[in-house]
């Protein structure tokens, strides 16, 4: 009986041991969302593309990825509505749909400004409009994603959220100087006629600031990875961004 309950106390013990070392290597990853619901002079509305928030978080929370969403306001962030119709459904936005426990918690997203990047292991920008107008020029995601950097932790980004890295400098420099990177083209961006609307255009603004701006087709999967700093094309990009990033947080 002895030899029995010594054999049970072990087996208990190594199982206790394996679970505080799967929660202790439990990866964290921050989402930034805009808080800017307005296109501009337009009267139109804009926000985060659903496709670009929902495929990447999918991917990292079934992989055991905890992840935290902030935005500029803090509170419910706004969705493109155009994002949200039936025409550009996938079935990662329908599961977006239905998830009433992702719902709740985008409703009570964190402010910016509370965040530390000591909490978290990466960043994660997904795009939409929205962050043209609100996180490119938002001191707290520049000091954040120089932070992220600078500490040896990748930063995403996918479609126009490569736009936020517009401002944000490491040692004096443009971060994405020098530095491989994709993003929201201008012919995809005149294709959707917002040429005029824009404050500025993505793949002009980064090339300016000394990037390696390259492209695949339009509207499709394009993503490129240079250190710590992964980017996406387009709305179709979502998941491999997602999976270069997984592959570094390993």
């Amino acid at each position: 009986m002895k030899k029995i309950a010594l054999i049970a106390i072990i087996v208990l013990t190594a199982g206790f041991s394996a679970t505080a070392q799967k929660t202790k290597k439990m990866k964290k990853v921050l989402f930034v969302v805009t808080s800017n619901d307005k296109l501009g002079n337009t009267g139109e509305k804009t926000g985060f593309w659903s496709e670009e928030f929902a495929a990447p978080y999918y991917e990292l929370l079934d992989k055991g990825v905890e992840i935290t969403i902030a935005s500029p306001l803090g509170g419910q962030p706004p969705i493109d509505p155009k994002s949200a119709d039936p025409s550009s459904a996938t079935e990662d936005t329908k599961r977006f749909d239905a998830d009433k426990t992702l719902q709740e918690k985008l409703k009570n997203t964190h402010k910016l400004s509370t965040i530390n990047q000591k909490d978290y292991d990466a960043v994660f920008y997904p795009g939409g409009h929205g962050p043209l107008w609100d996180l490119v020029e938002d001191k707290s995601s520049i000091a954040l994603i120089e932070s992220f950097y600078t500490h040896n932790k990748p930063v995403a980004f996918v479609c126009h959220a490569p736009a936020v890295l517009k401002n944000v400098k490491v040692k004096g420099d443009y971060l994405v100087k020098g530095k491989k990177v994709t993003g929201f083209t201008n012919t995809e961006e005149e294709a959707v006629g917002l040429t005029k609307v824009v404050p500025f255009l993505l793949e002009d603004a980064l090339t300016q600031n000394g990037a390696k701006f390259s492209k695949g087709e339009n509207w499709q999967p394009y993503a490129v990875e240079d250190g710590l700093l992964i980017t996406g094309q387009n709305p179709a990009s979502s998941k491999l961004v997602a999976g270069k990033l997984l592959e570094q947080l390993k």
